[in-house]
């Protein structure tokens, strides 16, 4: 079920880490939905009843992290009473989110002169603003949602002759009138917001939307965290108090530029961290002074384990977040049983599926129209295929390159053992996963991860590999039972819902101790 457009922004708005939200007022059961592929964990409540009426669950001794009221304060006899109710019911960190209709909206005040009926109940903004703060909330923002703000402009211009003989600034009723909605974020204690700012590489093969967009939208689902992304390192001049940190995304920091770089950061009041998540010993930039990458910043961020250590030697500050799905995308596979499509879609991996390329061309001669083969980016791999049953689609953004792993059944994962792999991430398999896609991959890396004929298959060698293939194209059931374990396995453990209250401890953790990490950063630069 879809939630409806009037509620995106504020599906948006809900705390992503939140573990309780009660849905208060009326709810198709969309809104609700829609956050559930997103947070599966949390805890997701619904009160029917009248909104004077409403009784609280008398079993969440910790509060709850989100009250949402969309449809129903407007209809409350007493609206601040029941506010200051609710507010007692939340986490001490806890939100409400308040839509309430406009009662100025443009097209109320175009039925009033029509001789139509009376305008919608509803809070103007300053209404709502005055009695917020009467109630004892603390205002984070209000977002206005404008369908018709063309109409609404419209309406403005020809009503103005009117308004300025009424004194009225046309442009000041434009805005009032344009929302047919208001949306209030609130909470129930101050906290002291975080700017959070980070920089993005190009957007191939996901990894900018995993580890950058994706993270700092999540993130910002908190009000006390402003997010922005950027494609440039442009830092914003301080202007108060407030903590800033730049997460820069893979930077090349080599030289004078480098050092220009983290300066700009660090003279605007920055605590300036370094986000990468592949081996540096791959890149040329360790050749000619590239090490100011890790060294030269504040702290590091990394994917995995491995890759921590590796950076360790350069900055002892280091954390470590595992890649996540930011949703659980509608299911769209294994529609076309027995045949099944491989998906193979991966950057600069001749090395890695090379060696596998005889069993594939030997099992798809067995299976013909049986295995079908939808291949992402890798021109070799598709053209090194024996067979008449395949499909190639060039470099693409990342939501196609999702839709068509989502529209497949097996996903080929292959990594020859080196170090440069060994320091990889499970992405692809959780991406897999996440479709209902089964994994078949080697060991290297997914070892780790895929629990072998429960959550995926693995293979050591090329003879293994030829036998699992096999087995998957004989037993789609079985496939299909893969994809289905490992989508409950991301559903339960890498959402990306799970890891936002811990970066945003992090991040604040390294603001309490900047100037500690900005003296070990002066020491590891003099040492260099």
């Amino acid at each position: 079920m879809q939630a409806a457009p009037q509620d995106i922004d504020l599906l948006d708005r809900i705390p992503l880490a939140a573990r309780s939200v009660l849905f208060a007022g009326s709810d198709d059961g969309g809104l609700a939905a829609a956050y559930r592929q997103l947070n599966p964990a949390a805890r997701l409540l619904g009160l029917d009843a009248k909104p004077d009426t409403e009784t609280l669950p008398p079993d969440l001794q910790d509060g709850l992290d989100c009250i949402i009221h969309r449809g129903s304060l407007e209809h409350a006899a007493e609206p601040g009473a029941l506010l200051r109710r609710h507010a007692a019911a939340l986490s001490p960190d806890g939100v409400m989110l308040i839509q309430v209709p406009n009662p100025e909206h443009w097209r109320a005040a175009e039925t009033l002169l029509r001789g139509g009926a009376e305008p919608p109940k509803g809070f103007s903004q300053d209404t709502m603003h005055h009695l917020l703060l009467q109630v004892g909330l603390t205002i984070c923002d209000v977002t206005p949602y404008e369908p018709d703000r063309d109409e609404a402009a419209a309406f403005a211009d020809a009503l103005a002759p009117g308004l300025v003989a009424l004194g009225i600034d046309p442009a000041v009723y434009a805005r009032r009138a344009a929302p047919s909605h208001l949306t209030w974020r609130v909470r129930k204690e101050p906290r002291q917001p975080v700017m959070l700012s980070g920089n993005m590489l190009a957007p191939v093969g996901g990894v900018s939307h995993v580890r950058v967009v994706h993270p700092l939208q999540a993130i910002a689902t908190d009000p006390a965290v402003q997010a922005i992304l950027t494609s440039e390192v442009y830092p914003r001049q301080p202007n108060d108090e407030t903590p800033r940190i730049f997460v820069l995304h893979r930077p090349v920091l080599v030289g004078e530029h480098g050092l220009a770089t983290v300066r700009s950061l660090t003279s605007a009041g920055y605590l300036v961290v370094t986000e990468f998540d592949d081996h540096p010993d791959h890149f040329q930039m360790m050749r000619v002074g590239g090490d100011l990458t890790f060294r030269g910043v504040h702290a590091l961020q990394t994917s995995t384990i491995a890759m921590a250590e590796a950076l360790r030697k350069y900055n002892p500050e280091i954390a470590v977040f595992p890649n996540a799905v930011v949703s659980l995308p509608e299911v769209r596979n294994f529609a076309a049983m027995p045949a099944i499509t491989l998906f193979f879609g991966a950057l600069n991996r001749e090395r890695d599926w090379r060696p596998l390329m005889p069993a594939i061309n030997a099992v798809a001669g067995k299976a013909a129209d049986r295995l079908r083969f939808q291949v992402v980016h890798d021109q070799g791999f598709f053209d090194a295929l024996e067979t008449p049953h395949k499909a190639f689609t060039p470099t693409c953004d990342y939501e196609t390159y999702l839709r068509l792993l989502g529209e497949s059944e097996v996903s080929l994962m292959p990594l020859s053992d080196t170090t440069f792999n060994r320091a990889k991430s499970d992405l692809k398999f959780i991406e897999a996963a996440a479709c209902r896609v089964a994994p078949l991959a080697s060991t290297v890396v997914y070892g780790d991860s895929i629990e072998d004929g429960r959550t995926g298959l693995l293979f050591r060698d090329p003879a293994e590999f030829h036998a699992r293939l096999l087995r998957l194209v004989a037993l789609p059931d079985f496939a299909r039972d893969l994809g289905d374990a490992g989508r409950r396995h991301v559903a339960e453990h890498r959402m990306l819902a799970y890891q936002v209250a811990p970066r945003i401890a992090w991040y604040r953790s390294l603001w309490a101790r900047r100037d500690e990490l900005t003296e070990a950063l002066r020491v590891r630069m003099a040492a260099a």
